[in-house]
């Protein structure tokens, strides 16, 4: 590395900065850097979609974050998951293609007083990049870089869970993706032929490879931006400073610096950088480059209550995974078939519903699991059971993400500040009521299901809230921190084009971007949001 002069530097090569720079990078009289702080995606394990469980929690692909310990959590801190490599969380996450709900675009575009967002005009950006296993039709596309397949396995207990929560009054989905998701069935998945898909290959490989005004920095970590002042005096970005592992070197950019550094990254990088809160910088003796309050601000995240009930007289992966015997079978039938337990995503059934009649949109999501364990990373239990993880999906609590100091490699402090509000407190009580009220239906019956965790006895909302901070953990969704807003708003860092506001030559395009969080997963709506700002990046360059 060397200084080094590009027409865009995209800092993060995870799931939107891989994706915009196959698009920049088309243009071949533009030149584009993008640099990832973690190593390529040449780790075995990354491939293999059981192999998420080797990845979190490993440094060679996880940033290793932890939150700060939470009073919604009773005090706990929680591990707190992001990727560090080629494709970034797409290398590491549950692989659940999941869009959200129309009405989330709808509350954008009210939010930032721009129609872009509205769902119709963002179906279009989803299918542009989609390879849908059942072809294209009005709401899926077709020979796009992004596969979408049907999982490769079912389960016994799973078919009963999805029968008794029709028992229970919600519906069959085969889709939970054309705009309403309320149902229950099996969720689609980024893979192909029982490998995971992530960004690095979709997008990366081979294509930008083979572009000769392309460029990859891996094990290079950004330590700030570079700012200078346009000639109308307005702040302007021009590149930025990366540590290779031995010195730092500079980047620039003529034309646009991109952050895809996701919802922990990118606010940190701002306030290292002297954009962001005034007395945040100045407490840590940065210079205040831009006052910009909402950095770091309006964190939003799912955070999921996993119940576990043991059965009788079902297979799950608690009992095919205790023997000899059961491992090798689950290992033949993967290198035999790619399917079976090693072809697993973390979670396998999805439902959504509403926390109560009065709810105009279903406000909950299951994820159903034939497996349970005392927390991520824990063993199995020894005996069969299945877990009914739920989350709120539209939170009113929000966190922070601050940098503990001024230097780079020191791990911001992550406060969600879980179930910090009355309204999130009792959408997890009715919750855990939800899942008994599906527990106790007919079709489940046969397997005596049996509540483990947390336990009949406790009843009342204060009871069961108090037991969603004993038992809760993230489904690892961090959005909202560098959030876009309408003019005038001065939380919003970033306008409806994902321009950092009071700063020329700046953008930032990951899930921090999203003013709210989506009724779901999160990974795709973020391409879909890469793929709206490649479009706009190019069209301010005439492309």
């Amino acid at each position: 590395m060397s200084d080094t002069t590009f027409d865009y530097v995209i800092v993060g090569a995870g799931t939107a900065g891989a994706l915009i720079a196959n698009r920049l990078s088309a243009d071949r009289n533009r030149r584009v850097l993008l640099i990832e702080a973690g190593r390529k995606d040449d780790y075995h394990w990354i491939h293999i979609p059981v192999g998420y469980l080797y990845c979190i929690g490993n440094p060679r692909t996880d940033w290793l974050y932890t939150t700060e310990p939470d009073a919604g959590l009773n005090g706990r801190t929680l591990r707190y998951p992001r990727g560090k490599t080629l494709g970034g969380s797409s290398s590491i996450n549950g692989m659940i293609y999941m869009r959200g709900q129309s009405r989330d675009y709808d509350q954008w575009a009210a939010m930032t007083g721009d129609d872009t967002w509205r769902w119709e005009n963002v179906l279009p950006a989803f299918k542009q990049h989609e390879d849908y296993y059942l072809g294209a039709d009005e709401l899926h596309g077709a020979g796009g870089e992004w596969r979408v397949e049907k999982q490769r396995l079912r389960w016994d207990i799973l078919d009963a869970f999805a029968q008794a929560a029709q028992q229970a009054g919600i519906p069959h989905s085969t889709d939970f993706n054309r705009g309403s998701n309320e149902g229950v069935g099996y969720f689609q998945v980024n893979q192909k032929n029982g490998w995971r898909w992530n960004t690095a290959k979709a997008f990366l490989r081979p294509t930008c490879y083979g572009r000769p005004n392309f460029e990859l920095w891996t094990g290079a970590q950004v330590s700030r931006l570079l700012l200078d002042t346009a000639p109308d005096g307005r702040r302007h970005c021009n590149g930025v400073q990366v540590w290779d592992g031995h010195e730092m070197v500079v980047a620039h950019a003529t034309r646009e610096v991109i952050l895809c550094a996701g919802s922990i990254g990118s606010p940190q990088i701002l306030q290292l950088s002297g954009i962001g809160p005034a007395e945040l910088l100045r407490r840590h003796g940065i210079d205040v480059l831009l006052d910009a309050p909402g950095v770091g601000a309006n964190l939003q995240d799912h955070l999921q209550i996993r119940a576990v009930f043991k059965i009788k007289d079902a297979p799950t992966l608690n009992v095919l995974a205790a023997s000899s015997f059961g491992k090798a079978r689950i290992g033949l039938e993967y290198l035999l078939k790619r399917s079976g337990p090693m072809s697993m995503a973390p979670s396998q059934l999805g439902a959504f519903t509403r926390s109560s009649p009065e709810r105009d949109w279903p406000n909950l999501e299951y994820h159903v699991q034939p497996l349970s364990l005392d927390a991520f990373g824990e063993p199995l239990h020894s005996f069969p059971a299945f877990t009914a993880s739920v989350c709120n999906l539209n939170p009113t609590s929000r966190g922070t993400v601050h940098i503990k100091s001024h230097r780079f490699t020191d791990a911001p402090a992550i406060a969600p500040c879980y179930l910090s509000t009355e309204e999130d407190r009792k959408v997890a009580a009715d919750s855990l009521r939800v899942t008994r009220r599906i527990a106790a239906q007919p079709a489940l019956a046969k397997y005596a299901p049996e509540e483990w965790k947390p336990g009949p006895q406790y009843q009342s909302d204060e009871e069961l809230a108090r037991l969603a901070g004993d038992i809760a953990t993230t489904i690892f969704h961090p959005v909202g921190t560098t959030r876009m807003g309408a003019d005038g708003d001065p939380t919003a860092v970033l306008d409806a084009r994902l321009r950092v506001r009071g700063i020329t030559g700046l953008r930032v395009v990951d899930a921090g971007a999203m003013p709210t969080i989506t009724s779901g997963n999160t990974n795709s709506p973020t391409l879909m949001m890469a793929e709206k700002a490649a479009g706009w990046i190019r069209e301010a360059a005439g492309a």
